[in-house]
């Protein structure tokens, strides 16, 4: 039978990564989940909020058939409004935090009623729907699997990328609205680690709202400085990577060979030059 700690806790935090070794000895067969999300924004200069309603959180047991014969079991169905511009650099907000029957779990799935975006020097709030994701969710696998042994405490981090999600109709000069299409990954943070450093110019001056991003084969995730050039990617799955940095105006500096390691905080500072 699973047991319910705090449904939902909406105080925003710094999270340090804990792998598997937080043991909590209840011995009842199950153990503790912890979702957590956190976002990627684009153009953060512009956006003043960028709102998500989240209805309903749905976990599935591993299963190799098809995911609507598979069980699925709910985490919440309270509704929570979150301003994804918030939760950047590390920071996020802890979405739920419950005791789920020990097993291995391989996907999230998340319900979004709608989300608003509100760009500065302008009143008006864009309220989009998202297609089918009130309906039949919005499937986000977990790779990999997450594994729940009985006393262990696990965290899911859930990566809304804005600068993938929001797409602009028209151009900036001739705004036509938006189109919100969730872009959304999710991280076991037990086998996760983190990417952090700053960003200055070649005269050791902090550029914020600089661009930086991870990727592998592709693009994995994007965040953008804050005002002291610092930023940080959590949630980053071991191996190697490639972390690069740029500004308008700047040059694109890029490192390969990041090794990340599950727990472990890898810095890696830039310094970009004017074009």
């Amino acid at each position: 039978m699973m047991k319910k700690n705090a449904i939902l806790l909406l105080a925003a935090a710094l999270i340090l990564i804990s792998g598997a070794c937080n043991e909590i000895r209840n011995g009842d067969g199950t153990g503790r989940v912890i979702l957590k999300v956190t976002d990627a924004p684009f153009d953060i200069n512009s956006i003043e909020s960028a709102l998500v309603t989240i209805t309903k959180v749905e976990l599935r047991e591993e299963c190799d058939g098809i995911s609507d014969a598979c069980e699925f079991i709910t985490l919440s169905e309270d509704t929570v409004t979150l301003d994804l511009i918030d939760l950047r650099n590390g920071v996020t907000e802890t979405l739920l935090d419950m005791e789920i029957p020990a097993g291995r779990y391989d996907m999230v799935r998340l319900y979004i009623y709608e989300a608003g975006l509100k760009l500065k020097d302008s009143e008006l709030i864009h309220r989009l729907k998202v297609p089918g994701g009130s309906q039949s969710g919005i499937k986000v696998f977990l790779r990999p699997v997450l594994e729940v042994a009985e006393g262990s405490l696990e965290e899911i981090l859930l990566d809304i990328d804005l600068s993938r999600s929001f797409i602009l109709r028209g151009n900036p000069a001739h705004n036509n609205g938006f189109i919100f299409k969730p872009v959304v990954r999710a991280a076991n943070m037990a086998k996760a680690g983190c990417i952090r450093g700053v960003v200055t110019d070649t005269e050791g001056t902090e550029i914020s709202g600089a661009s930086v991003w991870i990727e592998q084969d592709t693009v994995t995730a994007t965040t953008f400085t804050d005002t002291r050039g610092f930023y940080a990617i959590i949630g980053v799955p071991t191996g190697i990577w490639s972390v690069s940095a740029t500004r308008e105006g700047y040059d694109t500096v890029r490192y390969d060979g990041i090794n990340v390691i599950a727990g472990n905080k890898t810095v890696q500072n830039f310094v970009l030059t004017k074009k």
